[in-house]
């Protein structure tokens, strides 16, 4: 059996990391006995010739794409293509937003074939496997697929209680190099699940109330090997890392009697955090701690199940600065209860916690399907003006409240944006005269790296130009460098001085390298590790 496995186009500004529900799914598939790819579009441009290739060449039975709201459009574009160059294959869609939106997707996408609902290793194997045996979809638990004009749903399965029977993230094939080159962290899980109500996640529907617990034992194994792929960051992607305080202690204990050097950051909710769990964390590697704060209007807060007080808030981050801990936060405008009374709360309780030493960012609400606060607006008084799934970033305003429009809420992340512009503005105009501090040179530095290299990356600017006869130019590693430059640098707006700099820490840190083949110099991103 032969599965290709899809991540669709994810903007860099989203802070993606490698796909580790897919490397979860292709871990299964392998551990079943199937050949699995992964064609990862969040770091690889699409291009349809190349999507032919791959197909032809690997000849896939079965395909499957992930998706959440923003980017299904575009998953749903890769599977049309899919179709058209080979009608045979099967296609399968899993993701939060097709779980609770699968009639309405199958209706209106006849190029997709399946979809999975929910947690999907276990139905994606017997999914593949039902593929190659019977094609009984009827007997596949979780997914959802036509049977003739009528839309079958299958009886939804079990949560995967034994968290460590999965085998590993099949991160071998990931392009991890990509990833690190472009400054994304990397992620690991070491439970699945949310006993919290918040009426704009779907978190809860998706992985369950109840809380799973991995090993810690196998959970630190993980970021030991993770450790050792010299990522900027580990991520712990749990959805609240610190709900269950044994747990998240035994993990640190762990890394501890280790003696692991691994610096790591993590989710957590303001409730959920203490003094002695910041400092074991902190003793343990993590330098950072992000808080969904939402908004500093306490009936807002009651509204939105969030179950937190700002007072709260204020400990939490009073307490991760005593513990020499990192506080992050974010927020959400345009919830239910929103006012330009509640919005200027909210504003002004950000610039409290900032001068706390909070570092915080603003989203817009997405009422994402599945959600509480999509299922019932009417109930939460809220307007919903678009269902233009590309609309759902979180930056743009796509609900308004009685006495909130998209243009208040919209204004505010504008001077946000700009607010943010000026300050690195203001770190360059310091740069020549030697007024900037070495952390901000290196953060307006960094940024421009990561754009630089990433817009390299999508345009496929080192595959089509970096490449060069040998018997012309000298090898040695500066000269092969500088003569790149040279071949690249009226493909980027970027002064040659910068492309270079940017290159030559790619090289550094073990992004790219260039090899000789027949007499030709070809200089490559360094995609697996």
């Amino acid at each position: 059996m032969r599965v290709l496995l899809i991540n669709p186009f994810y903007p860099i500004s989203e802070t993606p990391s490698p796909p580790l529900g897919l490397a979860y799914l292709a871990a299964s598939l392998e551990a079943a006995g199937a050949d699995v790819q992964v064609l990862d579009l969040v770091v690889y441009p699409y291009c349809q010739s190349r999507l032919e290739s791959l197909l032809n060449n690997f000849q896939p039975q079965l395909v499957g794409i992930t998706a959440v709201t923003m980017t299904v459009d575009h998953a749903i574009k890769v599977i049309r293509d899919i179709k058209h160059i080979n009608s045979e294959i099967l296609t399968v869609m899993g993701g939060p937003h097709v779980s609770f939106c699968a009639r309405e997707t199958l209706d209106n996408h006849p190029a997709l074939d399946f979809i999975a609902l929910g947690e999907g290793e276990s139905t994606v194997v017997e999914l593949a496997q039902e593929v190659q045996t019977t094609r009984n979809w009827a007997a596949v638990k979780g997914i959802a697929f036509r049977k003739g004009s009528e839309i079958c749903i299958t009886p939804p399965r079990d949560f995967i209680q034994d968290l460590d029977s999965l085998p590993a993230p099949a991160r071998h094939l990931l392009p991890l190099g990509r990833y690190r080159a472009v400054g994304m962290p990397v992620s690991l899980i070491t439970s699945r699940g949310c006993p919290f109500k918040c009426i704009f996640c779907v978190g809860r529907k998706m992985v369950g109330a109840k809380v799973r617990y991995r090993s810690p034992q196998l959970v630190v194994d993980e970021m030991q090997y993770l450790n050792t792929l010299n990522f900027h960051q580990i991520n712990i992607a749990d959805d609240l890392f610190t709900a269950n305080k044994r747990h998240c202690a035994a993990v640190c204990d762990e890394i501890i009697k280790r003696k692991l050097p691994i610096k790591w950051t993590s989710f957590a909710r303001v409730d959920t955090v203490s003094p002695d769990v910041l400092i074991r964390m902190k003793a343990a590697g993590c330098t950072g701690v992000s808080f969904g704060i939402e908004s500093g209007n306490r009936e807002i807060l009651k509204t939105i199940k969030k179950g937190i007080t700002p007072r709260q808030v204020i400990d939490a981050v009073d307490m991760c600065n005593r513990a020499g801990v990192t506080p992050y936060g974010s927020f959400i405008l345009g919830l239910p209860g929103e006012t330009p009374q509640t919005l200027k709360e909210t504003l002004a309780f950000g610039e409290h916690l900032r001068k706390m030493g909070l570092a915080f960012g603003f989203h817009l609400l997405a009422p994402f399907p599945g959600t509480e606060v999509r299922e019932h607006t009417k109930d939460y008084d809220i307007k919903i003006l678009t269902n233009d799934w590309s609309e759902y970033h979180a930056n743009k305003a796509i609900v308004e409240t009685p006495t909130v429009n998209r243009n208040m809420l919209d204004d505010i992340v504008v001077a946000w944006k700009n607010e943010f512009d000026g300050y690195l503005a203001d770190i360059k105009n310091r740069m020549p005269t030697g007024q900037a501090t070495p952390d901000e040179i290196w953060q307006v530095k960094n940024l421009e790296r990561i754009v630089l290299v990433y817009d390299l990356m999508m345009k496929n600017v080192i595959e089509e130009k970096g490449y060069w006869q040998a018997e012309n130019n000298p090898l040695s590693g500066n000269d092969a460098l500088q003569t790149l430059v040279d071949k690249i640098k009226d493909a980027t707006v970027s002064r040659p001085a910068d492309l270079h700099d940017a290159l030559q820490r790619s090289v550094e840190h073990g992004n790219l390298t260039y090899r000789i083949d027949a007499g030709q110099v070809r200089w490559q991103w360094v995609d697996y590790l």
